[in-house]
């Protein structure tokens, strides 16, 4: 029962990962129907993450009381069925009002699934957290392939991005009869929102700082080597390969470091590796060391937000309540992150911008301690 729905809830991760990056591969494509400018875009993509931000708040409350399961399959049903009418936009106005509806749906499935692998752990009783995060990687991964070779191909995005959402709906009904029942984490009594004590807090600041760092090194690090270091183009985009595929490697072995030395020890280790390897790339005249520094910050990020999320089913009242508040304020950093970067390189150079994630990860190092993990998962 347990490897079933540890299997099924990964699928659901990856699953997760595809629908993001099909969206985000077809950018350009959709931009060029609906006949928007940059700003524009960029304005329709806000409202995404407003939505996701918005519903995460309503999901813990939603998960407490009626299990994750059902929030599961209605948040990936409706993520999957958003690639309909965001392929379909012709305008400005469709467009952000088909990416809240994602961000919406997406921010249900967000914490759903994260509460689902929650207890799929507990159940098990050893940490998978991380490792479900990875294939939420790998699935982003396949996802900007698949989207790159369609795009490479000449296939439309309506044919696109409609393929992908039935393929992802089937997808999901396929996994969805392996996950565990309604009741498995379902707590009606229980409050409906997080009550923000000094411990909760703590981790949440802990997740704002890696979720800031995560989304500032994904948007800024191919403009960066681009623009500062020299590089040609091709290789300021090997920058940002090199980040995503050393995040996904991390926390693919995350869970694994996770019981080799605790929450705290990797916690502290992970953010200090990635506040030396962004100084790295920051000190660098050449693309290489620049390469090098990325990478070593994607796996030192890659397994701080799944240690916050545990952490925070741990020491909240109720786990949905809590894991929603944590991942609410780190979205709120990955949100923050990119423009703070712009408005800091505006007034003193992009190098200076990110000179302020080694700062964070050096806060999340010191608030290290705030992940430490339940002793259940901690003496195995």
């Amino acid at each position: 029962m347990m490897s079933a729905a540890r299997v099924a809830i990964t699928a659901v991760f990856a699953l997760n990962g595809v629908l993001f990056a099909s969206i985000f591969s077809r950018l350009p494509a959709i931009q060029e129907r609906t006949n928007i400018g940059d700003g524009a875009l960029g304005l329709a993509l806000l409202c995404a993450m407003l939505g996701l931000l918005a519903s995460q708040v309503l999901a813990g409350g939603l998960v407490a009381r009626l299990g994750s399961r059902p929030l599961v399959i209605v948040g990936a049903l409706g993520y999957a069925a958003g690639l309909v009418p965001i392929a379909l936009s012709r305008s400005f106005g469709s467009l952000a009002a088909s990416l809240a509806f994602v961000g919406l749906s997406n921010g249900l499935l967000d914490v759903a699934m994260n509460i689902h692998g929650l207890t799929v752990e507990k159940r098990l009783g050893r940490p998978i957290l991380s490792t479900l995060h990875a294939a939420f990687s790998f699935g982003a991964l396949g996802g900007a392939a698949l989207g790159g070779i369609a795009a490479g191909a000449g296939v439309g995005v309506i044919s696109h991005l409609f393929v992908v959402s039935a393929a992802g709906a089937c997808w999901l009904l396929v996994a969805a009869r392996f996950l565990l029942p309604p009741g498995a984490d379902a707590t009606p009594e229980g409050p409906l929102f997080a009550v923000p004590s000094r411990a909760l807090a703590l981790v949440g600041a802990f997740a704002f700082c890696a979720l800031l760092a995560e989304g500032a090194v994904n948007d800024w690090a191919a403009v960066y080597i681009e623009g500062e270091v020299g590089a040609g183009e091709a290789t300021a985009a090997a920058g940002l390969a090199c980040f995503s595929l050393t995040m996904g490697l991390g926390r693919l072995f995350g869970d694994r470091l996770n019981e080799m030395f605790g929450a705290v020890r990797l916690a502290r280790g992970g953010a200090s590796l990635a506040a030396v390897g962004i100084g790295t790339a920051l000190l660098a005249q050449s693309p290489a060391p620049a390469l090098l520094g990325f990478g070593c910050a994607g796996f030192g990020l890659a397994a701080l937000f799944p240690l916050a999320l545990r952490a925070a089913a741990a020491k909240g009242e109720t786990a949905g309540p809590s894991v929603a508040a944590v991942s609410a304020v780190g979205y709120l950093g990955f949100l923050a992150g990119p423009p703070m970067i712009g408005g800091i390189a505006e007034l003193a150079g992009l190098r200076a911008g990110l000179v302020l994630l080694v700062v964070l990860c050096g806060v999340a190092a010191l608030l290290g301690p705030a992940v430490r993990a339940p002793a259940a998962i901690r003496s195995r």
